[in-house]
């Protein structure tokens, strides 16, 4: 009977254990990462491009443009358009197993005895964005930016 009872005791802490370890699928959307663009966003868009800065000064912020046009008086239109999908997923898997038997003969009887059992959960999270970034800078006959404008997007 003692052993009975020191084997259930062991088996509620382990399942205890166990269960705390497991996240739920809200806990793992949490933990996903970030959906904020790491490269080219607004806010280096609002920070470094200024009116007057030279060609080659945009370029070395923004990199080269996917689209350059030129008007009938010489003037550059810069376009950068970024589409960017990111795929996030966080899976969990958690279980516990267990068993314990024994035997014995006291007087003339045999007694045998065996305990056991299993549990696992598995919890997870998955989350897709889409975000695009149109930024159209327009430069004078010097090279210089006269204007610029953006577009962002997240869906």
């Amino acid at each position: 009977m003692r052993l009975v009872s020191v084997l259930m005791i062991l088996l509620f802490f382990v399942l205890l254990i166990s269960l705390s370890a497991c996240m739920t699928p809200a806990q793992h959307y949490q933990n996903l990462p970030s959906t904020q663009e790491r490269q080219l966003t607004v806010g280096i868009v609002q920070k470094e491009i200024k009116t007057g800065m030279s060609q080659a000064d945009v370029v070395a912020v923004l990199g080269s443009p996917n689209i350059v046009t030129r008007d009938s008086e010489g003037r550059e239109t810069w376009v950068y358009d970024k589409v960017a999908t990111e795929y996030f997923y966080s899976k969990d898997v958690g279980g516990v197993g267990g068993g314990a038997g024994g035997g014995g003969t006291p007087g003339t009887s045999l007694i045998l005895g065996l305990l056991g059992g299993s549990y696992s959960r598995e919890a997870g999270a998955y989350s897709q964005t889409q975000r695009t970034l149109t930024i159209i800078i327009k430069f004078n006959k010097e090279g210089k930016v006269e204007t610029f404008s953006y577009h962002a997007s997240k869906f």
